[in-house]
């Protein structure tokens, strides 16, 4: 019960997005071809300027570099965009067998981009992490249920771009904000402000990957830079670390 309550937020985040999802099916259902171009640039151009609010709040841009280069590396190493891609293609084939099934111009399905792209955007901000560590510590829903308006509104325009793939991020909320939920009380001391600040700043430049892959800027495999999320935080304490020692030597 204790789980139950905890998670509530997450849940009703998970239910916006599906329902926003919802809605953006049935109005992407009805869109021609050139609206569809509207929606895409529409959708690319509100990410930018999500990803540059967040990306310039960083405290320092050496971390940001440091973070976004050793994740893509490891990302790229490890092939987690080709993993999740097929994680999606897998979830595809579960819920529409015997479908004719779109797909981007590099012959990528269509609902595996959207699953991508859906999860990223709505698991790399701060708010995620903020808000269900203060829902799972101190049973304070607020962020989660701000946050979960702004999800239900971007999954219309997503989904209408991508269609259904993006109903599939609401497995991704429920697993990724369900670990700081439950794990909030060990998992925020070791983050601390600074390194919650350097993960909104990496998660900033991956939404504006996905913006430039919107609106056909150039293709970035944003799901290779995943690990950059993990490496923020590490590299933040670690500058820390560093500017307290550096001066004494």
């Amino acid at each position: 019960m204790i789980i139950l309550n905890h998670m509530i937020a997450t849940y009703i985040n998970a239910i916006a997005v599906i329902i926003g999802a919802l809605i953006g099916l049935l109005i992407g259902s009805k869109l021609s071809e050139q609206f569809k171009e509207v929606v895409f640039a529409s959708a690319g151009l509100v990410t930018i300027v999500i990803g540059l609010q967040m990306a310039m709040q960083t405290q320092s841009f050496l971390v940001l570099l440091f973070s976004l280069v050793a994740g893509g590396a490891i990302g790229y190493a490890l092939k987690i965009e080709k993993r999740i891609l097929n994680l999606g293609n897998v979830i595809e084939r579960f819920s529409s067998r015997n479908k004719k099934t779109d797909s981007t111009a590099s012959g990528t399905s269509l609902f595996a981009v959207g699953f991508l792209n859906s999860s990223v955007l709505f698991c790399s901000g701060a708010m995620a992490v903020v808000g269900s560590i203060a829902a799972g510590t101190h049973a304070d829903y607020n962020l989660i249920l701000i946050k979960s308006v702004m999800d239900g509104a971007m999954a219309i325009i997503f989904a209408a771009a991508y269609g259904p793939g993006v109903l599939g991020s609401a497995v991704t909320i429920l697993v990724y904000q369900g670990i700081f939920t439950l794990g909030g009380a060990t998992i925020s001391p070791l983050l601390k402000e600074s390194g919650l600040t350097e993960l909104s700043a990496a998660g900033g430049v991956l939404l504006i990957m996905i913006a430039f892959n919107l609106l056909g800027v150039k293709q970035f495999k944003t799901g290779n830079f995943l690990p950059a999320l993990v490496l923020a935080p590490l590299f933040a304490a670690l500058a820390a670390v560093i500017t307290e020692i550096v001066p004494f030597i």
